[in-house]
C-alpha cells in the first residue's frame, strides 16, 4: 500500500524537483513581458543626444549592411556548423534588454540578438577585456553561480569548447575578429517584467567572459543570445514559457518616447484577426538562425517571384532577424523589385546622399508608393510604406531593401515594425499580426 502524502509535502517534493530542473517551476505558467529597448533611444546606454534622428537611421543602415557582410562570411566559410553559430557581428545588434545575474540579483544591459545562442557578460577577474562603463560581474559574489566541468552535458553543447583544471571554458570569435572567452557556468536569471514583478530562471547556463576584446562598445555588458541553438534564452527558458516569444517593434519614428515589447510565455501568443502564420524551419548548417520560406513579393498587382536563396539545405529561404535593419535580397530579385517599385511609384527619383541605398525619391507630399506583401507560405503579409521605405534624409526616402549576392537573404526589422511578431518554437510556426507598436 502506497504511503500517504498530504497536499502540502507533495507540493513541497514537486518544488524541490522544480529547483533541481531547470524551468519546471515555471512550467506552462509563466506570461510575462520585458522592455526592448532600441539602441538609438533615449532609453539605451548607446544613446547619442549629439546625433539627429536621421543619422541615427544611417548607422543604423550601415550597422545593418555590415552585419550582412558578417552572415555572408558564414555561408562562405567551410566550418563546423556549432561554430558558424557565433559568426555574426559582435556590436550589431539593434535591441537591447536589461535582466540581472545571480543572487544577490546583479544588472546588466546585453544586446539582444536573434541573432546569436549564447548569454554572455564580463566577469571580474577581468584581466584582458574591453573597457565598460557598468561594473563588471563578479561570480563570487553570487551564491547561486557554478562553473561546468569539462565532463558535464553543458559543455558538450559548445563546438568552441576546451578544459582548464577540469573547468569548461568557452571561445566565441565573431565576423569582426572580435571574441569572448571565458567560464561556461550556471546562474540565476532575473528579469524585471513590465508588471513590476520579476521572473527568476535558476541554473540558467551562462557564458562568464574573463578574456574579452574587439569591437564591443563601452556601453554594452555583453549577448543575450535568443537565437535557435540550445544554449540561447528562450531555448533554455523551455517548457516554462512554452517555447513562445514575440515582440512588437515601434517604428523609427516614434522611438524617443516609447520602447519596444518583448514578451514570453502566454503574453506572447498572437491571436484574434489579421493573424497571419507561416512555419518556423531551421537548419542543419545555420542553426542559430530563424528561417521562414518567403514565395513572392507583390508590388501593387506584380507578384515577383522570389528564388531558392536558401542556404543549400532546402529548409527555409530567408532568415528572420531583428538584429539586422534592412531586408536584404537576392540581387536578381532586387533589381525586379526595384524595376516594378519604380514603374509605380508617383515621385521624381533622388540619390542617398550616404549612397547607402540605390532606389530613393524626394520626399515630397505628393509622393505616392506602392503596396508590397510578403508571400510566405501559408501568409500574406500586407506591409505598410514604413515597413517598405525609410527616410535617409530631410528631403529623400528609399526602399528599405538592399541586394546581396552571397544567398544568404535576411527579412529585416523595419519590416517587422508595428507587427506583433510570435516565435512559437514548439509548435514551429511564426505569426505576423499588424498592431500599433506604440500602445503595447
Amino acid at each position: 500500500m502506497a504511503a500517504f502524502q498530504s497536499p502540502l509535502s507533495f507540493a513541497l517534493a514537486i518544488a524541490l524537483l522544480c529547483v533541481s530542473s531547470f524551468g519546471c517551476i515555471y512550467a506552462r505558467k509563466v506570461g510575462f513581458t520585458v522592455d526592448l529597448i532600441h539602441r538609438d533611444s533615449p532609453l539605451s546606454p548607446f544613446y547619442n543626444s549629439e546625433e539627429t534622428d536621421l543619422q541615427r537611421i544611417n548607422n543604423a543602415l550601415r550597422r545593418s549592411i555590415s552585419r550582412v557582410h558578417h552572415f555572408d562570411s558564414i555561408a562562405a566559410a567551410s566550418v563546423s556548423p556549432k561554430a558558424a553559430e557565433s559568426d555574426v557581428t559582435s556590436n550589431g545588434g539593434e535591441y537591447l534588454m536589461s535582466l540581472s545575474l545571480g543572487t544577490p540579483p546583479f544588472k546588466i544591459m546585453g544586446i539582444a540578438d536573434t541573432g546569436s545562442d549564447l548569454i554572455w557578460t564580463q566577469c571580474k577577474p577581468c584581466e584582458r577585456c574591453y573597457k565598460q562603463v557598468d561594473p563588471l560581474f563578479d561570480p563570487k559574489s553570487s551564491k547561486t553561480y557554478r562553473d561546468f566541468s569539462c565532463d558535464a552535458r553543458q559543455c558538450s553543447l559548445l563546438d568552441q569548447s576546451t578544459c582548464t583544471g577540469n573547468i569548461c571554458q568557452y571561445q566565441y570569435s565573431y565576423g569582426d575578429r572580435s571574441y569572448t572567452m571565458g567560464n561556461v557556468a550556471s546562474d540565476t536569471i532575473t528579469l524585471d517584467s513590465t508588471t513590476g514583478s520579476p521572473v527568476s530562471f535558476p541554473k540558467t547556463v551562462i557564458g562568464c567572459g574573463h578574456e574579452n576584446d574587439g569591437t564591443f562598445s563601452d556601453k554594452g555588458s555583453g549577448i543575450v543570445g535568443l537565437g535557435a541553438g540550445p544554449l540561447s534564452l528562450i531555448s533554455q527558458m523551455g517548457s516554462s514559457v512554452g517555447g513562445k516569444f514575440s515582440y512588437c517593434l515601434v517604428p523609427l519614428s516614434s522611438r524617443a518616447g516609447n520602447s519596444s515589447k518583448l514578451n514570453f510565455g502566454s503574453n506572447a501568443v498572437v491571436s484574434g484577426p489579421g493573424v497571419q502564420s507561416t512555419p518556423l524551419l531551421s537548419s542543419e548548417t545555420m542553426s542559430t538562425f530563424y528561417f521562414l520560406t518567403l514565395e513572392a513579393m507583390s508590388v501593387g498587382n506584380e507578384r515577383i517571384k522570389f528564388g531558392d536563396s536558401s542556404s543549400g539545405t532546402g529548409e527555409g529561404n530567408i532568415i528572420i532577424d531583428s538584429g539586422t535593419t534592412l531586408t536584404i535580397v537576392p540581387d536578381d530579385f532586387f533589381s525586379n523589385l526595384s524595376t516594378a517599385v519604380g514603374n509605380q511609384v508617383e515621385g521624381r527619383r533622388a540619390e542617398d546622399p550616404s549612397g547607402l541605398l540605390s532606389v530613393c525619391y524626394s520626399a515630397t507630399s505628393d509622393l505616392k508608393v506602392p503596396a508590397i506583401t510578403a508571400h510566405f507560405t501559408g501568409a500574406d503579409v500586407k506591409l505598410e510604406p514604413i515597413n517598405t521605405f525609410v527616410q535617409v534624409s530631410d528631403d529623400v526616402v528609399c526602399l528599405a531593401f538592399a541586394p546581396t549576392t552571397s544567398g544568404i537573404s535576411i527579412y529585416g526589422n523595419v519590416a517587422q515594425m508595428n507587427f506583433l511578431v510570435e516565435y512559437n518554437i514548439q509548435g514551429k510556426s511564426l505569426s505576423f499580426k499588424p498592431t500599433d507598436c506604440t500602445t503595447k
